[in-house]
């Protein structure tokens, strides 16, 4: 059985530990502050919607979709999105016929007020009547601006679990204790999250509706299933995500009767999710957001795919565990399928990983936080003049030493135990300066 070990962040979100590895996949400071602040932030996103039609995205590690929703959720609120985007045009623009009928359901509930759903509302007349018609005729009108992204991961369950996370829990018990036993993740807990950052729960709406209309196997998924109904993760998802998935499930029941979807149009939309499914759909990102999610190996996903990305957000697991992912020839192909002027963003510092795009024909920068002041992560590109901070004589000087033997796998078809076994034997029979004695020697200004 699947098991998942989640825990409340510091700001709010949703944290993930994994036992097998002794680590965990976000930040005790905060999984949502640490994608805006290592991912979304430096992207300069505002850059690409005033240049640009189309902007793409790939999100490496997709795990459980902070990086891509903080991104989405970004663009959401930004005050003249709406306006840019859609150059005036308010109807909805919804990706198909199901969405506008529950749309136009949840209308019609609210402007009727409407008790008895089962005789008012019929869905075989719903179809054929004149303002859903138009409704579903000025859906069709096309607006400028498009975001695709390309998201990949390896875990199934991870991904589709995305759109449930809750990512800005407000107040924990006063007596929140970590759900399973760490000793060092529970001391770096705060009692009340603290975010500065505002996210929209429509983004889970949107999220939840790219996912099952390209993949229904979601729903027959039992260890998705037995997870969702779990008493022991209830807590870290979202009310109205569960109930909203519950309708879809229903609908594709052969034996569902209309009567009953209808009224559980009435009973779960009216009470709960109205405003924020209406939110949702109304957005012209909603329209103009292509999400593809890819349950694949990032090698052979990239190898095959011919886009050519803006940003690419490379969050894989720590490089010392996934090397597959931080090696010199991945990089090379991440070149291949990057634009001039796109960015790839990472959380790694590392001199091995600094040094290996560089060989792969990057130039490299750091990232800098506001909010810490201080550096943080890695940005790579093909255009030089995108890099706003340099590296230091000092780091520069690190990626000379052994630290900056990097990982290779020339056939991009390597298993994480191999690479690292030639990683080893190559840093061993290397002649370069150790990390530590050019370390020691800097500190004595040597």
């Amino acid at each position: 059985m699947y098991k998942l070990y989640p825990y409340f962040t510091n700001d709010g979100s949703v944290g993930l530990f994994s036992p097998t590895d002794n680590d965990i996949y976000h930040s005790t400071y905060g999984a949502l502050t640490e994608a805006y602040e290592k991912f979304v932030l430096p992207a300069d996103i505002e850059t690409y919607l005033s240049h640009k039609s189309e902007i793409k995205v790939l999100d490496i590690c997709y795990g459980i979709g902070y990086n891509s929703k903080s991104f989405i959720n970004y663009i959401f609120n930004l005050k003249n999105f709406s306006k840019n985007a859609s150059h005036g045009d308010t109807y909805i623009d919804t990706i198909d016929k199901d969405n506008i009928f529950k749309d136009y359901c949840i209308e019609k509930i609210d402007n009727d007020k409407i008790s008895e759903c089962d005789n008012e509302i019929c869905v075989d007349k719903i179809h054929n009547d004149n303002a859903f018609q138009e409704l579903l005729h000025e859906s069709h009108k096309k607006n400028d601006f498009k975001i695709y992204i390309k998201a990949i991961d390896t875990d199934t369950i991870l991904a589709f679990l995305s759109p449930f996370i809750i990512c800005d829990k407000k107040n924990l018990p006063k007596d929140y204790k970590l759900p399973f036993n760490n000793e060092k993740i529970s001391k770096m807990l705060h009692k009340s999250p603290k975010s500065k950052i505002k996210f929209s729960k429509e983004i889970n709406v949107i999220f939840l509706l790219k996912i099952l209309e390209n993949h229904p196997e979601i729903y027959e998924n039992k260890d998705l299933a037995s997870i969702l109904t779990s008493k022991e993760y209830h807590q870290f998802f979202e009310p109205f995500i569960l109930h909203l998935f519950e309708l879809y499930r229903l609908e594709r029941g052969i034996n569902t009767p209309k009567s009953r979807v209808t009224a559980f149009l009435h009973n779960i939309y009216y009470n709960y999710l109205s405003k924020r499914y209406k939110t949702a759909l109304k957005s012209p990102i909603f329209n103009k957001f292509i999400f593809d999610l890819k349950i694949n190996d990032a090698r052979k996903e990239i190898i095959t795919d011919a886009n050519k990305y803006d940003l690419i957000f490379l969050d894989a697991f720590t490089p010392a565990k996934c090397p597959m992912l931080w090696s010199v020839d991945f990089f090379k192909l991440l070149y291949e399928h990057l634009d001039d002027n796109g960015r790839i963003l990472t959380y790694s510092n590392s001199a091995t990983i600094r040094n290996a795009f560089i060989n792969a024909g990057f130039y490299i920068g750091k990232i800098y936080n506001n909010t810490s002041d201080k550096f943080m992560g890695t940005i790579a590109t093909k255009n030089k003049s995108l890099i706003k901070n340099d590296l230091s004589e000092y780091d520069l000087g690190l990626l000379k030493t052994k630290a900056g033997v990097f990982y290779r796998d020339k056939n991009l078809n390597g298993l994480n135990d191999e690479i690292l076994a030639t990683h080893k034997r190559e840093v061993e029979i290397s002649d370069l300066e150790s990390s530590s004695h050019y370390i020691k020697r800097m500190k004595k200004g040597k």
